[in-house]
């Protein structure tokens, strides 16, 4: 299960169909050096993107695996 204070290389190294969502939220992370450094809440915030609904959407993917 994915939390807020996952950094986004974690979560990407989980399950790499996470991408997408991420991307969806406008978070081109799968490559940015800030994915090694930056939590799900940082990236959320600096993209504008409420943290708790991309919580939700990724775990809800990995649960239907």
């Amino acid at each position: 299960m994915v939390n807020k204070d996952m950094m986004i290389s974690e979560i990407i190294s989980i399950d790499r169909g996470v991408i997408p969502i991420l991307m969806e939220a406008g978070m081109n992370c799968a490559g940015c050096p800030s994915a090694q450094s930056e939590t799900l809440e940082q990236a959320a915030s600096s993209h504008g993107h409420n943290v708790e609904e991309l919580v939700q959407s990724i775990n809800a993917y990995l649960a239907g695996k």
